[in-house]
């Protein structure tokens, strides 16, 4: 009796046992993979970190850009026009407050003053640039043969010009205003001897032979 007792108290013992559980018994399961403290309090698995960067590099789409992309209203519209308009026409008259940024200053307004006093052969390289491109096109070996001396001549002529305009702005603005900055003013300048005075802008405010 007392050993079919102790058997059945071990078999008994066996069955109770925590270990005696099968591996396919959900609560053997929850234990082979607990839980990180973080994970359980947010609710879900802690995600990869290749996962986690995709997500902060999707873009932000913004309340700015919806309202950019908004249709505007006919009143808006010609609003918009009007103002551009007025903005432009007081950008011609050179007030400092339309100007773009690169045109502003007394420097700057000096060296257009300076381009615009003088009769430079620079200033029609746009009318000889616009004759040799309708020559490109014509089918004449004497016109084709003329095109390359004169785009070399054309070539040489602005560098000379650039030179000049280098050194004069350059004893100019040492006399008128010294210390004042003067990076880019060559290349401002000769790109406005470039242009054809009736487009240049601000409109020219002194005329050929008038003193600065």
């Amino acid at each position: 009796m007392f050993r079919r007792r102790s058997a059945g108290a071990t078999d008994g013992t066996a069955q109770d046992s925590p270990g005696a559980h099968s591996p396919d018994d959900p609560a053997s399961s929850e234990i082979k993979q607990p839980r990180s403290p973080a994970e359980a309090a947010k609710g879900r698995p802690t995600p990869k970190r290749s996962v986690a960067e995709a997500k902060r590099r999707q873009p932000i789409t913004g309340s700015s850009r919806a309202a950019a992309a908004a249709p505007r209203t006919k009143e808006e519209k010609a609003k918009a026009r009007t103002n551009r308009a007025g903005r432009y026409e007081a950008m011609r008259r050179g007030e400092a407050w339309a100007l773009n940024p690169r045109d502003r200053g007394p420097v700057r307004a000096l060296a257009r003053d300076y381009v615009d006093s003088k009769r430079r052969v620079s200033e029609y390289y746009m009318y000889i640039l616009v004759v040799l491109l309708a020559a490109v096109f014509v089918r004449s070996a004497a016109a084709q043969a003329i095109i390359s001396p004169v785009v070399l001549l054309l070539i040489l002529v602005i560098v000379v010009d650039g030179t000049l305009i280098r050194r004069s702005l350059g004893r100019l603005m040492a006399e008128r205003l010294p210390g004042e900055p003067t990076r880019g003013l060559t290349m401002y300048a000769v790109m406005r001897a470039l242009q054809i005075r009736r487009f240049r802008v601000p409109t020219p405010r002194v005329h050929p032979g008038d003193k600065i």
